[in-house]
């Protein structure tokens, strides 16, 4: 058991009020003003190209991480969506949870390289909590005029396109067990020896699910879910399609997916609070639900290889191939795959749309076409 300062605080309460929700659990170890480990820690790091992500600094390694291709893309996506808004002069460029700046610095240099009238009509805002990543995004985005907000509630009203890599899977997750008598919210206690253990409620709660066999375990994001029906509600007044990117299932299905990362390598949840990322699998189901409201839309979720693909990255990656040498062009070739492969992200990571329901598919999530017979 490793003791640390927002071990001790947590194991206070514990002692005094009783277990804890494995929401709040995870909402200390992630965002405890003093000691949380967004707040305290860079979490990101930059892998070599093709490298592992324990070569990087930080506990993990995202996809704007892996290679510029991924936030080119992306860029690209915004001009179009724009173009299919009405390329307004004004518009909210926001970025949810931006990491270390690499995802919002590669968006913006393509779109100042490739739509210039979108670069002047932008207003850049991003929600961000960690001091030490909001350092990092300065550094990354010198130069370019930016507002950093806590919640996305604060972002001004009008058009907008929102960006969100890596973020709804940081988002605290409420935990269900099926005990013989029924469901019973899971919680956060201490064992004999002081340690952090899962435990349940007595009483029961209603059916997250259909019935199950007992042991079986389901997880709700209150918060995700929360944050996509924001996402439409404000996507039905103005016109906006917001891009998710995130690991996850595609279907509501039940497990434990509650995850820790420290150091590059897997950790127990409970072991460590404020030293570990803690992440679970994104229910890409409930956020359809969620984001398809009146006025607005879902699209996908999609593979995250479909969706680079359409977008183009394979033509991007043989032209950065064809200017490069022997070493750099196996770098962009062993990055494609982390990105694409098959069994890596491509097929790991989903993407999901959320847009103004007046706005054509977003490219991506286009319908696909009929086969013509012959």
């Amino acid at each position: 058991m490793t003791e640390t300062p927002l071990g001790a605080l947590l194991r206070e309460i514990i002692e005094r009020d009783g277990p804890i929700p494995v929401e709040r659990f995870m909402a200390e170890a992630l965002g405890h003003p003093e000691h949380g480990y967004y707040i305290a820690h860079p979490a990101i790091g930059r892998a070599p190209e093709g490298g592992s992500d324990k070569d990087a600094r930080g506990d993990f390694v995202t996809a704007p991480e892996i290679s510029q291709m991924f936030g080119e893309m992306i860029g690209a996506w915004c001009a179009v969506v724009w173009e299919t808004m009405g390329a307004p002069g004004d518009v909210r460029l926001v970025e949810l949870g931006p990491g270390r700046g690499t995802l919002m610095a590669d968006v913006l240099r393509t779109i100042g390289l490739t739509a210039p009238n979108l670069d002047a009509a932008l207003d850049l805002h991003l929600i961000e909590t960690s001091p030490v990543l909001r350092a990092a995004q300065e550094t990354a985005l010198a130069g370019r005029d930016a507002t950093w907000h806590a919640r996305f509630e604060t972002v001004p009203a009008g058009p907008a396109i929102v960006i969100a890599n890596e973020f709804f899977d940081a988002l605290p997750v409420l935990q269900f067990e099926r005990l013989k008598d029924g469901w019973h919210e899971r919680r956060v206690g201490l064992g004999e020896d002081g340690s952090f253990i899962f435990t349940t409620a007595p009483e029961k709660t209603l059916a997250p699910v259909e019935e199950m066999s007992v042991g079986a375990c389901f997880e709700v994001c209150p918060g995700g879910i929360i944050l996509a029906r924001k996402l439409a509600r404000r996507f039905a007044r103005t016109p906006g399609a917001a891009l998710i990117v995130d690991y996850g299932h595609t279907t509501s299905t039940p497990g434990d997916t509650l995850q820790a990362i420290r150091n590059g390598e897997r950790a127990s949840p409970l072991a460590a609070p404020g030293m570990a990322d803690l992440t679970a699998h994104v229910d890409f189901a409930a956020l359809v639900r969620a984001g398809g409201q009146r006025g607005s839309a879902a699209h996908g979720p999609v593979s995250q290889r479909d969706f680079l693909r359409s977008l183009g990255i394979e033509t991007r990656a043989e032209r950065l191939a064809g200017q490069a040498g022997a070493t750099t062009r196996a770098e962009i070739a062993a990055a494609l795959h982390r990105l694409i492969g098959t069994g890596e992200m491509g097929t790991l990571f989903k993407v999901l749309a959320i847009a103004s329901a007046s706005l054509p598919a977003p490219p991506g999530f286009e319908p696909a076409e009929p086969e013509v017979s012959s």
